[in-house]
């Protein structure tokens, strides 16, 4: 075929007006898609920063349209099961990929990631590629967050109290009993010893997974903190169990009036206007603690992996005994911590149903997300929500310097995070269908009840027990100890 010289100039003249006009840099443009997550401004808030970044630069429009927390887990379900699909992606607990990846409302972006560039992958720390991203070996999700559980303190309070941070859960309440009601916040008003969030189909369930732990996982990740891993019997009508019960409602003593009604954002505020000598909560006090804006505590805030305890559970009998170098093979000076991957860390995923083209915008989206250039900035940022997850995040100090850290606030922050995520006894929460249903509804609800006073100690651990057997009566016991022994890489 002969060349035409004419076409190639006017192919060419209009590559370049194209270039020029920059829409050869939209590859999105005119194509919308709706994402969906909880009610921020957590998690929401980034989302919403960066999308009209993201349409800047592609052409792509997302909408980030939220619900309730309570309400995330069923709204993503029905909508993708039902075939309504009114939104083409979600940013979600990754824990419950073991209900969405089975129902077939999620797609597996495992090619997309290999082919991508700008995702860094291999950067993502493995324990959030391999558990918050993957399922069944596949990867369904981008992590934009890393979620661990840990113990903030006040480090003035402490020096006044010539108290060191606490290492077992009888230290915590020690700690919390002797600064509760001491005029030490800026303004001159009575602190409270402890500040956690209680309130029901919130973040309790959570809370209160993060003091049983110390006591229920000592031999490892492996061994787990739910259920029995040859039976699949909940590991809650126990001597642990109701020690966990005990500190949980102790704490209670110490908090603010109408701690049984305050979410996370709330305790958070607390912690951060001065009034709270302890919390425990994600990563989100950290940065929190040195915005100017709101924070009266800057400089004065230290971090530490979760305590743990000098006994722990022996499951043949259900009793507390004393840790030896068996029973605690982990243990740090005679105790036994378990830090707890608490949800995990909000990841995005894409709707099945999408066409493909809104498929790759989506990932495109999530992956300029999480790239180290954004998210190293946004998990400095208290109001994002979004905690350290990168291995960047942690050796790159200039961003969290620059966020108001100093080098030292920095250094301890990251190090407790990191001594959580390093941890061999390390908890992986609960990932087999239905772990909404067993922590979110069952165990919850329990709790709520047991901190208002309704029900007591016995009839706590009861009802629990009960309403974990019936959801995995319904689901199969053997079904349910294959899902369970799986992630926790028992059996391949």
């Amino acid at each position: 075929m002969l060349s035409n010289p004419l076409a190639k100039t006017v192919a060419f003249t209009a590559t370049a007006l194209v270039a020029t006009l920059g829409l050869a840099q939209k590859p999105y443009a005119g194509l919308e898609a709706t994402v969906l997550t909880f009610t921020g401004p957590q998690i929401a808030e980034p989302l919403q920063r960066r999308a009209p970044e993201f349409e800047a630069k592609t052409g792509g429009k997302i909408k980030v349209v939220t619900v309730p927390f309570s309400d995330l887990y069923q709204q993503i379900l029905t909508d993708g099961t039902t075939g309504t699909n009114s939104y083409q992606a979600w940013v979600f607990a990754p824990q419950w990929l073991a209900d969405f990846v089975p129902a077939g409302i999620i797609e597996d972006l495992s090619a997309k990631v290999a082919a991508s560039k700008d995702i860094q992958w291999n950067d993502i720390a493995p324990f959030f590629r391999d558990f918050s991203a993957t399922y069944g070996g596949k990867i369904y999700t981008v992590p934009l967050d890393g979620d661990f559980q840990m113990v903030y303190y006040r480090t003035d309070v402490l020096q006044r109290l010539n108290l060191k941070p606490p290492q077992t859960w009888d230290d915590y309440l020690a700690i919390a009993k002797a600064a509760n009601g001491k005029p030490w916040s800026p303004d001159g008003k009575p602190i409270y010893g402890s500040c956690i969030a209680k309130k029901r189909n919130a973040q309790s369930y959570w809370m209160f997974t993060s003091i049983l732990g110390g006591y229920v996982q000592s031999q490892g990740t492996k061994q787990g903190a739910f259920f029995d891993t040859t039976t699949m019997k909940p590991l809650v009508k126990n001597e642990a169990f109701a020690e966990a019960l005990r500190i949980y409602k102790e704490t209670t003593r110490y908090g603010p009036p109408d701690e049984l009604n305050l979410d996370v954002g709330d305790t958070r505020g607390l912690f951060t206007a001065g009034r709270c000598a302890l919390s425990v909560d994600w990563g989100d006090i950290g940065p929190l603690s040195v915005d100017p804006k709101t924070s009266k505590v800057k400089d004065k805030v230290g971090a530490v992996i979760l305590p743990g305890s000098r006994k722990v559970l022996d499951r043949a009998s259900g009793k507390l005994v004393d840790c030896n170098a068996q029973r605690c093979p982990y243990a740090i000076n005679g105790v036994n911590r378990a830090p707890y991957a608490a949800f995990g860390g909000w990841s995005g995923g894409i709707n099945a149903k999408a066409d493909p083209k809104t498929q790759q915008m989506l990932f495109d989206f999530f992956a300029y997300m999480s790239a180290p250039a954004q998210s190293g900035k946004d998990v400095t940022i208290g109001i994002t929500g979004f905690n350290p997850y990168r291995i960047s995040h942690f050796k790159n100090l200039n961003n969290w310097v620059a966020a108001g850290f100093s080098p030292a606030g920095a250094k301890n922050y990251l190090g407790a995070i990191e001594a959580s995520l390093n941890s061999p006894n390390m908890i992986l929460d609960l990932r087999i269908p239905k772990n909404q249903q067993y922590q979110q509804v069952v165990l919850d609800k329990a709790l709520s009840q047991f901190l208002a006073g309704e029900i007591n100690a016995q009839q706590t651990m009861d009802q629990i027990d009960s309403g974990w057997e019936e959801i995995t009566n319904a689901e199969g016991r053997d079904a349910q100890l294959k899902a369970y022994r799986l992630t926790l890489s028992i059996d391949k």
